[in-house]
């Protein structure tokens, strides 16, 4: 996960909606079952499609009331942790 990807999908999020983000994951996610992809074209729909859920989990805290700067650093700890594991 990249955290200025995040970022700014975060952005899209606030200045359109969540629901392109949605519908975005969507589509990638049935492209990972075109049967002729390679692995490294998987691998890129796979980063692509984690910063999408990223952007959303750090959308869902914002609209819980956390500020978007903790939301996001918040969100990376939690990344960051469950890879230490």
């Amino acid at each position: 996960m990249k955290l200025p990807i995040i970022k700014h999908l975060t952005e899209f999020i606030a200045e359109k909606d969540a629901d392109f983000i949605e519908e975005a994951i969507q589509v990638l996610e049935s492209l990972t079952e075109v049967p002729t992809l390679k692995d490294e074209e998987l691998d890129v729909l796979g980063e692509l499609i984690s910063n999408m859920y990223g952007a959303l989990e750090v959308n869902k805290s914002i609209l819980d009331g956390t500020e978007k700067k903790e939301a996001l650093n918040a969100f990376m700890q939690r990344v960051l942790g469950s890879i230490d594991k």
